[in-house]
């Protein structure tokens, strides 16, 4: 029996522990050089565009000798009038990484001992970079597509009679949402959060590239792709993969989100859905990559997030 990815030294080229014995200069130096990448670590200025720049050490910022404004290491970007250090910023991207299944902002509170309310933010940030960041354009070849509902949960009674469809809408709280995924062979995810399986039908017909194959479930609404592709169905009842038909790949990326949200995060409802379902889709595709190939990817899609206005300010209510 082959040994599994995760357990291999190649998916093992990332140190928590260096991240961690970095000195502030040497963390912001990192920082430096994957923010501007393009001059070698030398400042550009986010107003302007201005390349020189005067160096305040005492405050740790840069000043523009163009415009005069003064701008920090991290100004204009997702993590723009942060109040971490650099380094406890690298060393959260490192620990979100190394979680297979999702990490906590819990979990990271108590690991940066910050508040909870810093590292919910913190994380979310690092879910908006890396849907930016992520590959644009429709899916093509074999895709398949399928729907599952996250959230909401309404907790069946032990008596038959008193039992509740939690696919009724009288049944449900109003967080309980449809997550669609259409996934390539052996390429991209995609995500979509809608209120309910059926509303998926447009995001696939306008995300797959006609000509496609869509593999998809019995499901009546999957009927209407019919229209867009080549559609082979499979029906789970009988088998999960019979005559060239499955949905396996789109089931995979819902086994891992499902063990996120019961083992990991316990609440990912309501507006919140759909940056953990870029972040699982993010993390099913890079899977096979070492975790110092992500902890790169990631922070090379954080310093080049715009910022956020969907958390910027989010606990002071004034997003």
């Amino acid at each position: 029996m082959s040994q599994h990815f995760l357990l291999s030294p190649a998916a093992k080229t990332l140190s928590l522990a260096k991240v961690m014995r970095m000195t502030d200069a040497e963390a912001r130096s990192a920082f430096r050089n994957v923010r501007w990448s393009e001059t070698n670590g030398e400042p550009v200025c986010p107003e302007c565009g201005g390349l020189e720049a005067y160096d305040l050490k005492t405050r740790n910022v840069f000043k523009c000798k163009a415009c005069a404004k003064q701008f920090s290491l991290t100004s204009g970007t997702i993590f723009h009038s942060r109040k971490l250090a650099v380094r406890d910023i690298l060393a959260a991207v490192a620990v979100f990484i190394n979680g297979a299944k999702g990490y906590g902002a819990l979990h990271l509170s108590r690991d940066l001992s910050i508040d909870y309310k810093t590292a919910f933010v913190l994380l979310h940030k690092v879910r908006e970079a890396i849907k930016i960041a992520r590959s644009a354009g429709a899916l093509s070849g074999e895709v398949s597509v399928d729907g599952a509902y996250f959230g909401g949960y309404v907790k069946p009674a032990n008596d038959v009679k008193d039992r509740k469809d939690r696919r009724r809408a009288v049944n449900q709280s109003g967080k309980r949402q449809s997550v669609i995924v259409a996934r390539e062979a052996n390429g991209r995810t995609i995500t979509h959060v809608v209120r309910r399986e059926a509303d998926g039908v447009a995001f696939v017909a306008a995300n797959v590239k006609h000509g496609s194959t869509v593999h998809a479930d019995e499901a009546s609404h999957w009927d209407k792709l019919a229209a867009y592709f080549p559609i082979k169905r499979i029906n789970h009842q009988e088998a999960y993969s019979k005559d060239g038909a499955c949905t396996n790949a789109a089931e995979s990326f819902f086994s891992r989100m499902r063990r996120a949200e019961i083992g990991i995060h316990h609440h990912i409802a309501g507006e919140y859905l759909d940056a953990y379902a870029a972040e699982m889709a993010w993390r099913e595709d890079c899977r096979r990559e070492s975790n110092g190939c992500q902890y790169t990817m990631v922070m090379a899609a954080v310093a080049v997030a715009p910022q956020s206005h969907r958390w910027c300010g989010y606990w002071q209510r004034r997003r």
